[in-house]
């Protein structure tokens, strides 16, 4: 079991495949998701890493948490979140996730707080139809009507479908495929609609009813260092040049 990632909803556009089609699509971005800490099953009793995304400013983090920060040498984070993960796919403390973590095609579960609605009325939150429009009724057209009972038992029951706060939950969207990932920018854009308004948070996961990543980077897919290519070998190669040009020079004086 991979880790998962904390991804920013930018919002939704459209892709176009090579056959013409085109592919509405959300597009989320990972910025700077790095590991904070590690649980082990020694010290904590399960095994698990925990991701830092974002970036906040010092007033706005607590003591505690910069000093957590600062133990695992990262800058602050906006957002931390713990994921689950398997033995052998624990990660440094450090390490920057990229969005090569995950690969075209496969499916992901995505879990964030859906847009917030304020307070609402049985009609808008629950598709209640309403009182008659006539026939008596003047001023209750979009009323619930009778929610509780007489003398026995008289009192409404708990979780009875009524006016109240709208939205703002906690929800998941399972089995959302990956269309393109975007390494250099950071950018994973996904098919479909995700819960959450423009820059929420979200918690992108490998699919737990589907197994469709079996190509996916294990135990992560990481960024590389911007010298990850340069080898002693290549450096020495490089000063060679300089070496060579220099020769011919010292053998004319030499020569005079």
């Amino acid at each position: 079991m991979r880790t998962g990632v904390i991804a920013k909803k930018v919002g939704m556009t459209r892709l176009f495949q090579e056959d013409g089609r085109h592919v509405p699509v959300t597009v989320l971005a990972l910025e700077d998701c790095q590991v904070v800490s590690v649980r082990n099953a020694d010290s904590d009793g399960y095994v698990a890493v925990q991701l830092g995304a974002g970036s906040a400013k010092q007033k706005n983090v607590a003591k505690p948490q910069r000093e957590h920060f600062a133990k695992a040498e990262v800058p602050l984070k906006a957002r931390v979140a713990e994921f689950r993960v398997a033995d052998d796919a624990v990660l440094d403390v450090g390490a920057t996730i990229a969005a090569s973590h995950f690969v075209t095609g496969q499916l992901v579960d995505i879990t964030g707080h859906t847009q917030g609605k304020g307070f609402a009325g049985g009609m808008k939150r629950w598709g209640f139809g309403g009182m008659r429009a006539t026939h008596g009724v003047s001023i209750s057209h979009r009323a619930l009507g009778s929610t509780g009972q007489r003398q026995d038992p008289g009192r409404v029951f708990k979780n009875k479908k009524m006016a109240g706060h709208m939205g703002d939950r906690q929800r998941t969207q399972q089995n959302l495929e990956v269309v393109r990932t975007d390494d250099e920018r950071g950018l994973i854009f996904v098919k479909g609609s995700v819960p959450g308004a423009k820059n929420s948070w979200l918690m992108v996961r490998d699919a737990v009813k589907v197994d469709r990543h079996g190509e996916a980077p294990y135990p992560a897919g990481l960024k590389q260092a911007a010298n990850a290519n340069e080898t002693p070998d290549t450096i020495g190669a490089a000063e060679t040049p300089a070496e060579t040009a220099a020769a011919p020079e010292a053998s004319e004086g030499q020569e005079g």
